[in-house]
C-alpha cells in the first residue's frame, strides 16, 4: 500500500505531451498544501540550471494563457495490476478455484491469485498456497519453489475445505491440505485476479505470472479465463458459458511464456497458448488516473515551440512541459525540431542505480529540480528499472509525474558540465536555435507516429536532439520516407534509432519495449519473450529486425563510456566540402561543452558499409581521445578478442561526423555523439561546433 503521509506536497502532470492549435491539454494536479494553486505559462528556452550555462531561460506566455488560480486537493493513485470482471459472480457452499502460477516474489503479506468478495486463493506469507475465507486461513504450509510452475486448486465441497499446490514440470510431491470446517457463507462480488478488494481498494497484488484462472460454483463451471486470447488487449476473455470477461488495469504484461512453453516456438502469434499466462506486478502504474483540474485549449495563431506549465501553492512548486506543433500540413518555418517524446518516457523517472546522496549538494547549490526518481520509487520506475520480482519493467506511459522531464533535473550530480540528458540536454539545441534566430517548428514522435512522413513534409530540414534512441516502425518509416524524397535531415545526437517499441492500441500513451538478445540493456528480456505484445513485432534492436541506425543517419552506436566528451579531428579537407567548416580555422573540433566536457562523448555513433552507411558518405571529421572507461556495444563484440567488424578495438571507439547526399536532393548530416548539443552554446555561441551547424542549416534551407 501507498503512504500518502509521503506524498510530495505539490504534483501534475497532463494528459498529452504535444497539440496543435486547436487542440486541448488536461491537466492533473495533486496538492497536500491546502491552499490555492497558481498556474501560468512560459515558453522554455534553455532548461539548464548550471550556472555556467545560460540558465534556466523562459519567457512569458501570458499572451496565450492567462494566469489562473486552481482550487487543488490530494490525489492518491493505487499502482498494482490485476483483472477485474465486469460482473458480478456468486458462490455457494460448494466451489472450486483453481489457477497455474508462477511464483516470482517471496513476501511477508499474502499475494492473491484469485477471489471473490471474502474468498480468496493466495500465496500466503509462508510462500505456501492457501485458502482463505471470511478471515480464516487454510494453508498447506508448504512453500512454494519462486520461478516454478504450479497449479493450485482450492476446493469446498459442501463446507470441507481442501487445499492442493502440484508442482509442474517437477518430481517435487504435491501437496494437499484437506479439513472439515463446515463453511457456511456465500460469497459475491467481482471476480479479481491478481488482487483481491477491500474496503474499496485492490491490494496484495500477485508477482509472477498466473496462468488459465477458473472458478466453478455448485460443480459447474462459473467462469475460466483464457489468457492466451485477445493478447494485444486489455480484455480477459472468459471461456466459460456465462462471459464474465475482465478488464485489466495498469498493464500487466502480456504475450509471457506459460507452463506449455517448451522453446520450440518464440512468437506468441504462431502458438498462443504456450504464451497463455499473464505477469502481474505489485508495483506496475501506467496511468495515475488523476481527476482533471483544468483544460488549456490551444489558441489557433499559438506558435509553434516548447512550453511549461508552471504551478505553484506556497512554497511548493512544479513544472510540466509540452510541445505545440504547428498546424499539420502548415508548416510555420522551414526548419523543424524532431522532440523525442518517446525516449523521454521509456526514460520516465529512471531510478539511477549510480545515483549517490551527494549529488543533492549540486543540486541545493545550482537551485536545480529537488526530486529524483531513485529517492521516489513509489511514483513508478523506468524501463531502466526492475520490478520488485527482478523482471524487467517493459511498459512506459506518461501519465503520471516524471521527475526526470522537469526543467532543472540534473541526471549526473558530479563530473564535468551540466550532467544533463533528455530534455534538459535537448534545451541546448533550442537555445542555439533562438541565439542564432532560426526559426523553427517542433513536432514530437507522437504525430511522426500517427500522421507519418505528413507531419513533416514541407520543412526544408528536420532535425533530431541529442537521444532519439526509441523509435516504432512507423516513426522510422516516416522519416525514412522524408529523406527519401528530397527532405534533408540533421541527426545531432548519439545511439539513435536504436531500439524498437510499440504503442498500445487502446492507449497510445503506454510504451512497449522488449529488450531482446543483445544491445546496452539495462535488463535482459526472458527466453521466449522477444515479441511485443501491443503488435506481435519481434523486438529488441531495430538492427535485429534489418533496421540498423546507418540505413537511415549513416551512422549508428558503436561505443559507450561514463559521462565525459572528448573532440573531433577534422578528416576532411576536400573543397568540395569547405562550406561545412567555413569560418573554422582549427582542425581540432568541439574539446569544450555544458555535457561532459567535449562534443564527442558518451554514447558514439560510427560510419560502416556492411550496416548499411551509404558509400558516398563523406567523413568529414572523427573523434578521438577517449578515455579507458569507453567500451565496444555487446551486438559489436563477439568474443573477448574478437568484435563483428573484425577491426582493431579501438578504432572502433569513435565518433563520425558525416555527410550525405541522396538521389531527390535530400542530404543527411550525422553527429554520432549525444554530447554534440552541449558544446554549441560555448562562447556565447561563437565556437568551432556552433559554426558548423549553422552552416549545414543554411546549406540545408536555401
Amino acid at each position: 500500500m501507498i503512504n500518502e503521509n509521503d506524498d510530495i506536497a505539490l504534483l501534475g502532470y497532463s494528459n498529452r505531451l504535444s497539440v496543435r492549435p486547436g487542440e486541448a491539454i488536461e491537466y492533473k494536479l495533486s496538492s497536500k498544501t491546502n491552499l490555492p494553486v497558481q498556474a501560468w505559462l512560459t515558453r522554455s528556452i534553455c532548461a539548464d540550471p548550471n550556472p555556467d550555462s545560460p540558465g534556466i531561460i523562459e519567457e512569458s506566455a501570458e499572451h496565450w494563457f492567462a494566469a489562473r488560480t486552481i482550487d487543488a486537493g490530494h490525489q492518491p493513485f493505487h499502482p498494482g495490476s490485476y483483472a477485474v470482471t465486469n460482473s458480478t459472480l456468486t458462490l455457494g457452499r460448494s466451489f472450486r478455484l483453481c489457477a497455474i502460477v508462477f511464483p516470482m516474489l517471496a513476501k511477508e503479506t499474502a499475494q492473491t491469485v484469485l477471489s471473490i468478495g471474502n474468498v480468496s486463493l493466495v500465496i500466503d506469507e509462508t510462500g505456501a498456497a492457501a485458502l482463505r475465507v471470511e478471515g480464516n486461513s487454510y494453508s498447506t504450509n508448504e512453500p512454494l519453489e519462486l520461478r516454478s510452475w504450479y497449479q493450485l486448486e482450492a476446493l469446498c465441497e459442501n463446507g470441507a475445505i481442501s487445499v492442493r499446490q502440484s508442482p509442474l514440470n517437477s518430481t517435487t510431491p504435491e501437496t494437499v491440505i484437506e479439513t472439515d470446517v463446515q463453511h457456511q457463507s456465500n460469497a459475491a462480488g467481482r471476480a479479481v485476479i491478481g488482487a483481491r478488494l477491500s474496503q474499496g481498494l485492490y491490494c496484495d497484488h500477485f508477482n509472477g505470472k498466473i496462468e488459465a484462472p477458473e472458478i466453478y460454483n455448485e460443480g459447474k463451471i462459473l467462469a475460466a479465463w483464457d489468457f492466451s486470447q485477445d493478447i494485444p488487449t486489455t480484455t480477459v476473455t472468459d471461456t466459460g458459458p456465462l462471459g464474465h470477461h475482465a478488464s485489466l488495469i495498469n498493464y500487466p504484461t502480456r504475450a509471457m511464456t506459460s507452463s506449455k512453453w517448451d522453446g520450440s516456438e518464440m512468437c506468441w502469434r504462431h502458438a498462443p497458448d504456450h504464451y497463455a499466462a499473464i505477469h502481474f506486478h505489485e508495483d506496475d502504474i501506467y496511468d495515475f488516473n488523476w481527476e482533471t483540474n483544468f483544460t488549456f485549449d490551444i489558441p489557433a495563431d499559438m506558435p509553434s515551440g516548447v512550453y511549461v506549465m508552471r504551478i505553484k501553492s506556497g512554497d511548493h512548486e512544479d513544472a510540466m512541459p509540452f510541445w505545440v506543433c504547428a498546424p499539420k500540413g502548415k508548416p510555420k518555418a522551414k526548419v523543424c525540431v524532431l522532440i523525442p517524446t518517446f525516449t523521454y518516457t521509456v526514460y520516465g523517472n529512471h531510478a539511477r542505480p549510480d545515483f549517490k546522496p551527494s549529488w543533492k549538494d549540486r543540486i541545493s547549490a545550482w537551485d536545480a529540480y529537488p526530486h529524483n526518481p531513485a529517492e521516489h520509487p513509489k511514483y513508478g520506475r523506468s524501463t531502466y528499472n526492475f520490478h520488485p520480482d527482478g523482471s524487467g519493467i517493459c511498459h512506459a506511459s506518461h501519465c503520471r509525474p516524471l521527475f526526470n522531464l522537469r526543467p532543472g533535473y540534473i541526471t549526473f550530480g558530479s563530473g564535468k558540465g551540466s550532467g544533463l540528458r533528455h530534455f534538459q540536454a535537448d534545451s541546448h539545441l533550442i537555445t542555439w536555435l533562438h541565439a542564432k534566430d532560426i526559426d523553427y517548428d517542433v513536432i514530437t514522435d507522437q504525430e511522426l507516429h500517427d500522421d507519418g512522413v505528413s507531419s513533416i513534409a514541407g520543412y526544408d530540414a528536420v532535425m533530431t536532439t541529442t537521444h532519439p534512441e526509441y523509435h516504432t516502425l512507423e516513426t522510422l518509416d516516416a522519416l525514412q520516407n522524408y529523406r527519401d524524397n528530397g527532405g534533408n535531415l540533421l541527426y545531432l545526437g548519439g545511439n539513435g534509432f536504436y531500439w524498437r517499441v510499440a504503442i498500445h492500441s487502446e492507449n497510445d500513451g503506454i510504451i512497449e519495449i522488449r529488450r531482446a538478445e543483445d544491445g546496452i540493456r539495462a535488463w535482459a528480456a526472458e527466453p521466449g519473450e522477444y515479441y511485443n505484445a501491443f503488435d506481435g513485432a519481434y523486438g529488441g534492436l531495430w538492427r535485429r529486425s534489418g533496421r540498423p541506425p546507418q540505413m537511415l543517419a549513416g551512422v549508428g552506436f558503436t561505443a559507450q563510456g561514463e559521462f565525459n566528451g572528448s573532440y573531433y579531428r577534422r578528416t576532411c579537407h576536400d573543397p568540395k566540402y569547405h562550406w561545412v567548416f567555413d569560418g573554422v580555422d582549427d582542425d581540432i573540433i568541439g574539446d569544450f561543452g555544458l555535457c561532459g566536457g567535449g562534443a564527442a562523448g558518451f554514447e558514439l555513433d560510427r560510419h560502416d558499409l556492411r550496416l548499411g552507411s551509404p558509400k558516398d558518405a563523406v567523413i568529414l571529421a572523427r573523434s578521438e581521445g577517449h578515455g579507458k572507461d569507453f567500451v565496444l556495444v555487446p551486438e559489436e563484440q563477439l568474443t573477448h578478442i574478437t568484435n563483428w567488424p573484425g577491426e582493431p578495438l579501438n578504432d572502433l571507439l569513435r565518433a563520425d561526423m558525416i555527410y550525405f547526399e541522396l538521389p531527390k536532393g535530400g542530404a543527411v548530416f550525422s553527429v554520432g555523439s549525444i554530447t554534440f548539443c552541449g558544446s554549441l552554446l560555448e562562447n556565447d555561441c561563437d565556437n568551432s561546433v556552433s559554426q558548423i551547424l549553422r552552416n549545414v542549416v543554411a546549406h540545408m534551407t536555401k
